[in-house]
């Protein structure tokens, strides 16, 4: 099993952090090999951001992420940078409040999760990429859903713990109810 996992979008979405929590969830928590690497502009907020992560029951002999299994996209131009490395028959999930110009006829499955939406609902629109991580785990049920909990706790700031554990159970939630339609 190998499956490679690229996130992307803007500086301050949690990008570099999301691709940190499903790394340490797979190989500190879930006994895989794991590599998570980061791409960003210069700007801290706004700029173009991307995280790759690979996960395998092997050992991981090349860090890159060239065609992803699975795309987490968070912005438009994200979703316009990447979306032609995606693997036919691969998956994308998408917020689709920040991604409105969708290719039509993709050769992938796609899941609209708008996760920007859901976390303005609980408050904060910060933990938006953890309600894409829950999302994420119920779509694809590749990593344990108590490995990536430990891990969003290891990896969040304490003063916003319940928040985010929240948030990943909403979009997990969500992520569910996109596979019964």
């Amino acid at each position: 099993m190998l499956v490679e996992i690229r996130i992307g979008g803007f500086g301050g979405q949690g990008i570099i952090r999301t691709g940190l929590i499903l790394a340490a969830a797979s190989c500190v928590y879930g006994n895989k090999n794991a590599i998570q690497t980061a791409s960003y502009g210069p700007e801290s907020r706004g700029g173009r951001c991307r995280s790759e992560v690979i996960i395998s029951d092997e050992d991981i002999d090349f860090p890159k992420v060239e065609h992803p299994d699975i795309l987490l996209v968070m912005s438009q131009e994200a979703y316009l940078g990447y979306i032609d490395d995606l693997k036919k028959n691969g998956i994308l999930i998408v917020d689709p409040d920040l991604v409105p110009n969708q290719k039509k006829k993709l050769k992938a499955d796609v899941y609209e999760v708008p996760a920007t939406r859901i976390a303005e609902a609980l408050g904060k629109k910060i933990v938006a990429n953890v309600v894409m991580i829950g999302a994420f785990a119920a779509i694809t049920n590749l990593l344990n859903v108590a490995h990536l909990e430990e891990s969003i706790r290891r990896n969040v700031p304490k003063a916003f713990l319940e928040l985010n554990l929240t948030a990943f159970e909403k979009g997990y939630e969500y992520g569910k109810s996109l596979l019964k339609n």
